[in-house]
């Protein structure tokens, strides 16, 4: 217990300089973005002297170094900041955004590994075959189909053509069907394929011929055996791909008219609101950082050898 307490602490410490990076980046790029935030929001018909006085009332006359360093001491302190648009307190926007999020990105994944393991072992197993060509034509079209135009399609088709579906908003679980199927179906394709690879290069393991010469059956083989083993990459693709799917939200939600994490960050880089930019990118780096310590923990509970 000890010893993987040990190794969280030590993977949280080599993560938190990634996510300073992070949030840095987004801090100095969205300044140097060409737009003045003020300016937008008082107008063209603004004068100069309610220009300079918002400016500082915002703290955005000081230099760029101490709006850094006032930033990070806030966020120290717990403190995001307020929405220059909206005039709220960042955390409180963030909070009532972030649920939805994670309610569009969990089911995703389930619908991601729901997919992918069945097809995934289906094409190891038939290698060669009709069935595994057929699953990897499939698994191509995941791939090479981004959420932006695969999104319309299934907008298009269920929700226009058919009307069996809501094409926007949110309330029932009919809602989450369409955003769903867009987010999930890129992550099935790569684990589909990452199945395939890890399974068969388990299935030919020696391990795997001396339990077939036992006599064990074909379902305990696979399953007992070869799956427990080749988990443990699928899920540091699993955790690398959470960040991805963050990122693919952004664009389904905006699809969608989805009220989340993603589509309030558009809205804040389209309005030059930096507070509220910094605040969404920090969550969703945070969450990428939990994910990550959460894939971790889970390699010793799908394969003991690895607790030791």
């Amino acid at each position: 217990m000890k010893n993987a307490a040990r190794t969280i602490l030590k993977r949280l410490l080599y993560l938190l300089p990634v996510l300073w990076l992070v949030v840095s980046l987004v801090f100095l790029l969205i300044h140097l973005v060409p737009g003045d935030p003020v300016q937008q929001m008082l107008g063209e018909g603004a004068t100069t002297t309610d220009i300079a006085a918002l400016r500082h009332a915002y703290g955005l006359d000081l230099p760029l170094s101490l709006q850094y360093l006032h930033y990070w001491r806030d966020v120290l302190h717990g403190n995001l900041g307020r929405s220059l648009r909206l005039n709220t307190s960042v955390t409180s926007l963030v909070f009532s955004r972030y649920p939805y999020t994670m309610e569009l990105a969990i089911p995703a994944i389930f619908f991601a590994i729901l997919l992918s393991l069945p097809a995934g072992i289906a094409s190891a197993l038939h290698r060669a075959r009709w069935q595994d060509r057929w699953l990897s034509v499939v698994s191509l079209l995941g791939l090479s189909f981004p959420s932006f135009a695969l999104g319309p399609i299934l907008i298009l088709i269920f929700g226009i053509h058919f009307g069996w579906l809501p094409v926007s908003g949110t309330g029932s679980w009919r809602h989450l069907v369409l955003p769903v199927i867009t987010l999930g179906s890129g992550m099935a394709a790569i684990l589909t394929r990452m199945v395939r690879t890890t399974m068969l290069e388990e299935l030919g393991q020696d391990y795997i011929r001396t339990a077939r010469a036992k006599g064990l059956s074909e379902r305990a083989v696979v399953y007992r055996h070869a799956l427990p083993n080749a988990m443990i990459p699928l899920l540091t693709v699993l955790g690398l791909q959470f960040g991805t799917l963050l990122a693919g939200a952004i664009v389904t939600e905006t699809i969608f008219s989805w009220p989340g994490l993603g589509r309030l960050t558009v809205s804040a880089i389209s309005n030059r609101d930096y507070p509220l930019v910094q605040g969404c990118i920090l969550t969703i780096g945070l969450t990428y950082v939990l994910v990550n310590l959460l894939t971790d923990a889970l390699y010793g509970v799908v394969n003991p050898r690895v607790r030791q």
